[in-house]
């Protein structure tokens, strides 16, 4: 037996640094630069929301997601509620997504993720053009769209090992 299966302390909090991460992910910012790299941003909480309602909603609940939301907003001064509502629709499209795969494998769920995240992102500067009168910065927006995608494919494998060290399941 090893010392994560003793301590139950530490294994239920590996189990919950999905979530930790996701919380400093949304204090950080909505769309993190984390290389410093001008108009290369990705979004992390995007990623974090969309793998883990994929593969594992028990620790990673809705509620804890929407509350991720607030944050988000109160932080970057977005109108309160947007960031929850896109991220439930993140969840929303992830839960159809579970439904409907009968064998999980990388690539649909990549290019799931892609149809996910552009359908969010396009929502998220449809209300904030049409209802705030927030200027689009369309390189701006493709770039962090085909960031975020990209870069979702290294995270998905990270997260999977994580995933399958300390859940004990292979895949969904």
């Amino acid at each position: 037996m090893n010392y994560f299966e003793k301590s139950g302390v530490l294994k239920y909090f590996f189990k919950l640094l999905p979530l930790i991460i996701l919380f400093i992910a949304v204090l950080n910012e909505f769309d993190a630069n984390y290389f410093g790299i001008p108009f290369l941003s990705f979004n992390l909480a995007f990623i974090l929301i969309f793998f883990w309602t994929l593969k594992n909603i028990e620790y990673f609940g809705y509620g804890f997601i929407f509350l991720a939301g607030i944050i988000n907003d109160v932080v970057t001064g977005t109108p309160l509620g947007l960031s929850s509502f896109l991220y439930m629709l993140i969840c929303g499209a992830t839960a159809y997504f579970r439904k409907i795969t009968l064998r999980p494998n990388i690539t649909k769920d990549w290019l799931f993720f892609l149809v996910t995240i552009s359908c969010v992102n396009s929502i998220y500067y449809i209300i904030s053009s049409y209802f705030f009168d927030v200027s689009i910065d369309y390189r701006y927006l493709l770039t962090n769209n085909l960031a975020t995608f990209l870069i979702f494919f290294l995270f998905y494998i990270i997260f999977n090992i994580y995933f399958k060290k300390f859940f004990r399941k292979s895949d969904v």
